[in-house]
């Protein structure tokens, strides 16, 4: 199974922009691109990612948070998520695989990279 459709929930524009250059212009992929939790429940169900990168500080609704309001819905209970996130530490990115996600990636990410990274991670995902 190949990865096509992305869904980038980040609230900093700039890291949007360098992910939708890193995800759509080198990985060519298709990408809905969302500032912050709440648009991104606006609007997953009709793009219908495949695998959904997520930024964990967000005002409003953080990572964590947004996370659990996807899950409710039916359709995306087993879509593979990706935190991204500056502050790495190993207590956090336990909670956030604890929490359901297959992977964290470090901010800054290198964007020649991401796209294969997360293709790697689907792959590894959608394994039996």
């Amino acid at each position: 199974m190949e990865l096509t459709r992305v869904m980038h929930v980040e609230d900093d524009e700039s890291i949007r922009m360098v992910a939708e250059m890193a995800l759509v212009d080198v990985a060519g992929l298709e990408l809905l691109s969302c500032d912050g939790g709440q648009s991104a429940l606006e609007q997953v169900v009709d793009f219908a990612p495949e695998l959904i990168l997520l930024d964990v500080m967000m005002p409003k609704m953080d990572g964590l948070q947004t996370l659990a309001e996807l899950r409710k819905l039916p359709t995306l209970t087993a879509t593979p998520v990706v935190f991204m996130t500056a502050k790495i530490q190993q207590a956090e990115k336990q909670q956030y695989l604890d929490a359901g996600a297959i992977a964290v990636v470090e901010k800054p990410f290198e964007p020649m990279e991401l796209g294969d990274k997360l293709r790697e991670l689907y792959q590894q995902a959608m394994q039996p």
